[in-house]
């Protein structure tokens, strides 16, 4: 079986996809599986995934246009099986309005807000301060600012020279959540675990993500058993109602002063990390799936054929 393991590209994740791809094409190498081609993509994608023939692709790209359907979209013309979501859930779930316009219907919690053009923001604040604004269609907290009356934001926004809002014309404002930050990973429709994250700085941001050393992960996270059960129900429902295929990451916000009621959901990520940092392989590994193993459990996905462990003897057939 050839395995093309997709990554690079040219969104602000690359090296993190890069870091992602490499790691899984040594995983599956490391369990026998002898045709794994790595693919830094480019703009001639389609010529060159034409010209190799896989038999399944593994989507280790973060960000547009490996995280957006556009490449879902060209996988699907090829008739090309691939990892992780398909062309209309990595759509949707990649804008964050959408996003909150298929979950909040059906009774997910998740911060109130509203669009905003970059550029409004120097004719004054888009709500009361603390907020955070984010790119409507980035991941890994890139563009990312909390505003507060503190810091770097305490003067007027309207008169900021520079801010990370400026690289980006689409906005999503939104209330700041006080409290804890904690995510969830799905795979195949079932929720692992919870884990807190603590970062050094005090914002799990782009560098705290995925500098070693930044963010302490407490895994299982140390909370009430509500509260983490509630989390996990979130994390799989929304894997449900995007229609997410493989695996996919649901970040949170606790308030630990309301009790389950200051659960909110911020994101799901249908492409999380796979780097030796990454969460979703980190809590896998918590329930007892090895980053190998979970490599081909969505490979086996992706192909809709059961997992079967890679037996030593059978390893050559790979």
């Amino acid at each position: 079986m050839h395995v093309v393991v997709l990554m690079g590209g040219w969104s602000s994740e690359r090296d993190v996809s890069l870091t992602s791809g490499k790691g899984i094409v040594e995983a599956l190498k490391a369990r026998g599986w002898t045709n794994v081609t790595p693919l830094d993509m480019d703009r001639n994608i389609a010529q060159v995934l034409t010209a190799l023939r896989p038999d399944v692709v593994f989507n280790a790209l973060h960000g547009t246009p490996g995280e957006d359907g556009t490449v879902q979209g060209m996988l699907d013309l090829m008739q090309i099986p691939y990892t992780h979501s398909g062309l209309t859930t990595s759509a949707v779930a990649i804008d964050k309005e959408l996003t909150k316009a298929v979950l909040v219907p059906h009774g997910i919690r998740m911060p109130g807000g509203r669009i905003v053009q970059s550029a409004s923001l120097y004719e004054g604040d888009p709500m009361a301060r603390p907020y955070v604004l984010k790119p409507v269609n980035e991941g890994s907290s890139v563009g990312v600012a909390i505003v507060t009356d503190e810091g770097n934001y305490g003067k007027p926004i309207s008169q900021k020279a520079e801010g990370p809002w400026l690289h980006f014309d689409r906005l999503l404002a939104e209330p700041f959540i006080k409290g804890r930050e904690l995510t969830v990973a799905v795979l195949n429709g079932e929720a692992l675990c919870v884990t807190e994250l603590q970062p050094k700085a005090g914002f799990y941001d782009y560098d705290a993500k995925y500098t070693d050393g930044l963010t302490t992960h407490v895994c299982p996270a140390e909370i009430p058993a509500n509260v983490a059960q509630s989390m996990m129900d979130m994390a799989a429902a929304s894997h449900r109602l995007l229609g997410c295929n493989g695996i996919s990451r649901s970040d949170f916000r606790w308030d630990d002063e309301a009790g389950e009621a200051g659960v909110y959901l911020l994101e799901v990520n249908t492409q999380p990390g796979m780097t030796p940092l990454s969460l979703a392989p980190e809590q896998a590994k918590q329930r007892g799936i090895e980053y190998g193993e979970l490599a081909e459990r969505l490979i086996a996905e992706a192909l809709g054929e059961e997992f079967q462990p890679l037996e030593a003897e059978k390893a050559v057939a790979r």
